[in-house]
């Protein structure tokens, strides 16, 4: 046909053709299709692909396309990645997608690395690691073996952990490799901290020393309570200790000369726990800069400022009811900002400034039986007589869980710890490593929890 003629059929057929009903053009087109051979099948094939599987996302700019990848959910993230080459470069390219993933897992961003493949790498890491934690695969155990009594005071830093025990001996144990490093006599432990160079101890037979690691000698004794001692503190720069005992008492001790500078009185109970820390915050009692002791017993937490005077007053006195009808557990924390207690009813935190009361924390297990063990600005460590937890503090969420064995309890609080805690104030792959928690047991072992290498 030539072309005329031809133009001139096609300009009739499309006349009839718009003139149809829908129903009318479907069997028109399917009968066109019978009648067509390979080529035009294949024509037909990549005009309606054009047609119908329009690239929307390739028509808007940039910009506006990052900013509709913000609402999708990472799965569907995920799979529009496969989609084709162009829209995978394109999500690829989408720092502030990935980073902002990454923060909903609880990961630390550092915004100086803008690289966007690296935070999708980020990303598929953190969501495994958040997988092995909701399916208890995230961690892994160990045991400490060497003491032949009960262990009663536990301490970690920078790797090492500290056992004090009944069998008149401290050890130091590096949990990486299980090894002891150091091993020391002194007298029965109910609390331990330590450094580089020495290790201080207080003690049920009511008095604290001092000891050197490298010959294990006592180098200072410090003498004075009536009680036996369950919380020390110590800081060089201001050579100063502290502890808490069952006399009811607080003392404020040079660490040097070993002298009693001052005894703090006014709790009613057994002081169980004392913290010696620098406030970052101001108030009308104290500055930043200042360096204050907090103690606390069965229902109070009271705050102190540290100095030489002798007619220390209390600063201020913290608790959860009036008439002492709720305990308070012996898990405090101070960071300078803000002060965490767990209780009976929950978890309390007092913003230091103003000793406002600015959240209670109630958990889903019963808060009776759950006992705080490290409180961060992302995740919480806490645990009941059966399972270590953690808990998304951004949305009060048990995100994870671990079974622990029939560990020795203590009222006092000493014979668990956590281990690294930097990872409570949001994970960054790094930090997920060494101890998690570690707990005195019956047979006088130590049981650790440790972080199982992320694959």
């Amino acid at each position: 046909m030539e072309k005329a003629a031809f133009e001139g059929w096609l300009e009739s057929v499309s006349t009839t053709f718009l003139a149809l009903s829908d129903q009318q053009r479907n069997q028109s087109l399917d009968h066109l299709i019978s009648l067509s051979g390979a080529a035009q099948l294949r024509h037909l094939s990549n005009r309606l692909e054009a047609l119908l599987k329009r690239d929307f996302r390739r028509r808007l700019p940039l910009e506006l396309a990052f900013y509709l990848l913000r609402w999708l959910d990472p799965q569907t993230l995920l799979t529009c990645c496969l989609v084709c080459k162009q829209w995978n470069k394109v999500i690829n390219a989408c720092t502030e997608v990935w980073q902002s993933l990454c923060r909903d897992l609880g990961w630390r961003i550092d915004e100086s690395i803008q690289d966007a493949t690296h935070w999708k790498g980020v990303y598929l890491k953190a969501n495994l690691r958040m997988k092995q934690l909701r399916e208890e695969d995230a961690f892994e155990t160990s045991s400490l073996i060497g003491h032949s009594a009960r262990v009663y005071a536990l301490y970690y830093r920078d790797g090492l952990l500290c056992t004090g025990s009944d069998d008149l001996s401290a050890k130091l144990w590096d949990v990486r490799t299980g090894q002891c490093v150091y091993g020391i006599q002194t007298h029965t432990c109910a609390t331990v901290k330590f450094d580089e160079q020495k290790l201080v101890t207080g003690s049920f037979d009511n008095t604290i020393a001092c000891w050197e690691w490298s010959t294990g000698a006592k180098i200072q004794q410090f003498r004075g309570h009536t009680g036996a001692v369950f919380s020390i503190d110590y800081n060089d720069d201001l050579d100063t200790l502290v502890s808490g005992s069952a006399d009811f008492t607080v003392k404020v001790w040079s660490l040097s000369s070993g002298t009693c500078v001052n005894t703090l009185t006014g709790h009613t109970e057994w002081v169980t726990k004392v913290h010696l820390q620098k406030s970052l915050v101001e108030s009308m009692m104290h500055s930043p800069g200042d360096y204050i002791l907090l103690s606390v017993d069965k229902y109070e937490i009271k705050v102190w400022p540290i100095g030489r005077e002798i007619n220390c007053k209390c600063l201020k006195t913290l608790s959860v009811s009036e008439d002492r009808s709720v305990c308070l557990q012996p898990r405090l924390q101070f960071d300078g900002r803000y002060i965490v207690c767990s209780s009976d009813l929950g978890i309390y935190q007092w913003d230091f400034a103003s000793f406002d009361v600015i959240r209670v924390i109630k958990p889903q297990q019963d808060p009776s039986s759950l006992s705080l063990l490290s409180f961060g600005e992302v995740f919480a460590l806490l645990f009941d007589n059966h399972h270590l937890y953690v808990m998304d503090l951004r949305t009060e969420v048990t995100v994870g869980r671990w079974p622990l064995p029939a560990y020795r309890k203590s009222k006092r609080g000493s014979s668990f710890l956590p281990g690294v805690t930097s990872w409570h104030n949001g994970l960054d792959g790094k930090n997920d490593a060494g101890l998690v928690f570690a707990t005195s047991m019956p047979d006088h072992s130590i049981h650790l929890v440790l972080w199982r290498e992320n694959g």
